[in-house]
């Protein structure tokens, strides 16, 4: 089972950019989709931001970061990032990196996670 452990978030202001990234313990991370999720503050659910596939050759979007966000891989160093420009307040979340062993755009198979880090984006 691979294991996530993101990177610090942080606090910025309004169209500055952030970027996350991922570590994953185990020999496997290739063999994973890797996904970033984000929480809302107030909100349970855990709603997908992008999606990367085990090669880095496919990409997945919410529509709400598309041109905004890049998701992308490393497998020799086991890292997946998240680069977030032109960052806006309702970007403020808790993210989430995961795996799946699905392919990369069945977001509901999603199953291993991180422990989440905050981003918070000031007006």
């Amino acid at each position: 089972q691979v294991r996530l452990v993101e990177s610090a978030g942080g606090l910025v202001q309004t169209g500055d950019s952030l970027r996350l990234s991922c570590a994953a313990s185990g020999p496997t991370f290739s063999a994973y989709a890797m996904a970033w999720f984000r929480q809302f503050p107030g909100s349970q659910r855990r709603v997908i931001v992008a999606a990367i596939s085990q090669t880095g050759a496919g990409t997945d979007y919410h529509d709400f970061v598309k041109g905004r966000f890049t998701i992308s891989r490393d497998n020799a160093k086991n890292t997946v990032y998240l680069q977030m420009n032109t960052l806006k307040p309702e970007d403020t979340a808790v993210y989430y990196c995961a795996a799946s062993s699905q392919p990369y755009n069945i977001h509901s198979a999603y199953n291993t996670w991180g422990q989440g880090t905050q981003v918070t984006v000031s007006s």
